[in-house]
């Protein structure tokens, strides 16, 4: 069991920073690099993941934490629908696919599996010290 005082110490956070890392190098790269839109828009979106997170757990409720939760899992749904245009257009091979959408359906389990955590507290608790039962 853990306790998680701050935002760098939820695993969800820790996975989607290297999730946004991996995003930004395989984004540098041949032709994705110099697809701007794309580029920035998966970009962003990850970026909007750990934002979320960390915004989120900075809250003073767990109602307004679960909205932050939500935004990031919609965030993953975006990276991974990109994912697809970046496979479909030769931008990346099936293997770094592969790779990356594994990274996601990762980051969007730890997030859901917080989600359930906070949905299931009951009222009153406080906020601050969550305590999980899992850090996976």
């Amino acid at each position: 069991m853990s306790y998680i005082k701050k935002f760098e110490d939820i695993k969800a956070w820790q996975k989607a920073r290297e999730l946004v890392k991996d995003i930004y190098e395989v984004s540098d790269k041949g032709k994705f690099s110099k697809d701007w839109s794309l580029k920035d828009q998966i970009r962003r979106a990850g970026v909007s993941i750990m934002s979320n997170i960390s915004e989120g757990h900075s809250r003073q409720t767990d109602k307004e934490f679960l909205q932050f939760l939500y935004i990031a899992k919609g965030s993953l749904a975006e990276i991974l629908s990109q994912l697809y245009i970046t496979l479909d257009l030769s931008y990346i091979d099936k293997e770094k696919f592969d790779e990356l959408h594994e990274k996601v359906e990762e980051v969007a389990k730890l997030i859901g599996g917080f989600i359930r955590y906070l949905s299931g507290k009951k009222s009153g608790e406080k906020t601050e010290n969550w305590r999980l039962e899992t850090d996976n």
